[in-house]
């Protein structure tokens, strides 16, 4: 399993360093983060690294330089490091748990550290609700509000993690589970493989038939922390990241059934059930059967079809018209997770990318992209290094340069020229509308004024709608998972300028955003509304997050032919304004 100490310190440093107010090497320390948590590398791929040739090997990941690579060696042989440890001494605080909480930055955690002694979010909490953080300078009471909101929030994820951070490491668990010796097949269950977008937990389903063996050496594993509870065919234990996860281990002749069991939801389950008494069947997680003889149980296939059903696809287990559709044989072909010929946002370190163009390129070559759209931001993102006319001018010119070096090459890949453009409070775009008729495809967004009435929200989405230039608008409702709500938005009148403008809304993948939601998704689809999916890439590594977006646009139900970035380049040009 990933481990995320390494990342989390050098996280935490950059706050502390943020703190201190020293220059660049906050930043510095997040990008080392951001690439070892990318790159999957836990604590025993970066002692293999450190091994094989010293600190020259550790900086040779990228972002890292010889200070944090140093860091990184004393992390490997002594768990920490002495300067994090000299921050922690003077600055004694909860760093990951304050900063959670919405609008709560390295600055405002000083402050609150040296005004009020605030250590974690419990007396960040106790200092909003007595009314202590308004009377403080430069803070005052909307802060305060925004904090208690924050606070309130954060509350009611209910320690969900987000689930594409953690499906590297859930697909490292399967295979660790399925190596145990008397194991034939592992699967992660739940709402994990119902693709939702957060989890509390995980289920894990073996296939063994000696179930004991198999539990005495599940508790020995690496990145099992506690045993919690443990019995001949269920263990339960607390993981060292924090969340707990239940083994079950099943006989072969139960799997499907109880994969279907397990896998959820509660409500589809309950369903089935149903069906299966009114055939005078009883299902459960060892099977379906008829009085004491099985009647199906080893796969899932047989189950549904024994009940008189398609087989459902496991993004779409929600009880939301998915059995009546299955009863009828009239379930849609999913989108494929190997459907996506394209990506359609994707960042450069023209602005607030990692990479270089040709980087980002060859990454996405590499993955089997035959296009991305490079859709660095507009100025009015300052603090992402946006561009105005001449930068964006100069940038589409390099684009166009390494187009040519990759069509002389007789390659089948392009670089499309776009932006991410900024939607203003009344729906004003942040470039000039003669720069942007020179680009293939243009995305709009909203980055700021979250606070707005729904009427005002849906009136400046549409306003950008309605220009002739805007292709596709990004990450509707601006909502961040576990971190900040989504902006309120009269969906269906957005949804009518939509199909009328022809603009397309985008499925953002980042794992943190997967915004639009499946709801909104579906919609999309009934209303014949196309959208695209994108990474939202800021590295290489990135390209990896098209698979959640899929998995989103599946809990929706799109097919293939809702997603224009799963068609031919010049099929989707073609379909733009």
């Amino acid at each position: 399993m990933i481990n995320h100490d390494i990342a989390k310190i050098l996280r935490e440093m950059a706050v502390f360093l943020d703190m201190d107010e020293v220059a660049f090497k906050p930043r510095a320390y997040e990008r080392a983060a951001r690439e070892i948590e990318d790159r999957n590398l836990d604590v025993e791929d970066l002692k293999e690294i450190y091994k094989k040739d010293g600190l020259k090997a550790l900086m040779e990941i990228p972002g890292v330089g010889r200070g944090i690579a140093e860091h990184i060696a004393e992390f490997i042989k002594k768990g920490t490091f002495g300067e994090y440890e000299k921050y922690k001494k003077k600055y004694p605080v909860d760093i990951s748990g304050l900063t959670s909480v919405q609008g709560v930055g390295p600055k405002m955690v000083k402050t609150l550290w040296r005004k009020l002694k605030i250590k974690n979010l419990a007396d960040l909490e106790k200092a909003a609700k007595a009314g202590k953080i308004a009377k403080l300078e430069r803070l005052g009471e909307k802060t305060e509000q925004k904090v208690l909101k924050g606070i309130e929030f954060l509350k009611s994820t209910g320690g969900r993690k987000i689930l594409g951070f953690l499906l590297d490491e859930l697909r490292g668990l399967e295979k660790e589970v399925e190596a145990i010796p008397g194991v034939t097949k592992a699967v992660v269950a739940g709402s994990a493989r119902r693709r939702k977008e957060t989890i509390g937990d995980i289920d894990i389903l073996a296939v063994s038939s000696s179930p004991q063996k198999v539990m005495d050496e599940f508790i020995k594993l690496p990145f099992v922390a506690d045993v919690v509870a443990e019995g001949p065919t269920k263990t339960s234990v607390r993981l060292k990241q924090g969340l707990n996860a239940d083994l079950r281990v099943v006989p072969a002749e139960s799997f499907g059934a109880a994969l279907i069991y397990f896998t959820g939801s509660k409500d589809h389950n309950v369903k089935l059930r149903e069906i299966a008494i009114k055939k005078g069947f009883k299902l459960n997680e060892y099977g379906l059967f008829e009085g004491k003889k099985t009647v199906a149980g080893k796969t899932e296939e047989e189950v549904y079809n024994a009940l008189g059903l398609a087989y459902i696809e496991p993004e779409m287990r929600e009880d939301t018209g998915e059995i009546e559709l299955a009863r009828q044989n009239k379930l849609p072909q999913l989108i494929g997770y190997d459907d996506l010929v394209g990506d359609m946002q994707t960042h450069s370190d023209w602005s607030d990318g990692e990479a270089t163009l040709e980087e980002m390129a060859e990454a996405a070559r590499k993955t089997g992209l035959e296009y991305i759209l490079m859709t660095d931001h507009t100025r009015g993102l300052a603090m992402t290094g946006g561009a105005d006319e001449a930068k964006m001018l100069k940038e589409m010119a390099a684009i166009d340069k390494i187009n040519s070096k990759i069509k002389a090459k007789n390659e089948k890949f392009r670089i499309l020229k776009g932006a991410e453009v900024n939607i203003g409070k009344s729906g004003e775009l942040d470039l000039d509308e003669k720069v942007l008729e020179k680009m293939d495809v243009v995305g709009a967004a909203v980055h700021s004024h979250f606070n707005l009435s729904r009427a005002e929200q849906t009136k400046r989405i549409i306003t950008a709608m309605e220009n002739p230039h805007i292709d596709i608008i990004f990450h509707l409702t601006g909502r961040l998972i576990n971190k900040r709500e989504a902006i309120t938005i009269d969906f269906d009148e957005i949804l009518k300028v939509a199909k009328k403008t022809g603009t397309i809304l985008e499925i953002d993948a980042y794992p943190d955003r997967l915004d639009i939601k499946d709801d909104f998704i579906k919609k999309c689809v009934e209303a014949g509304v196309k959208m695209s999916i994108g990474a939202d890439a800021h590295s290489p590594e990135h390209y990896k997050y098209l698979e959640i977006g899929i998995a989103q646009a599946r809990r929706g139900w799109t097919k293939k032919s809702d997603i224009i970035n799963a068609w031919s380049l010049d099929k989707m040009l073609k379909f733009l304004k």
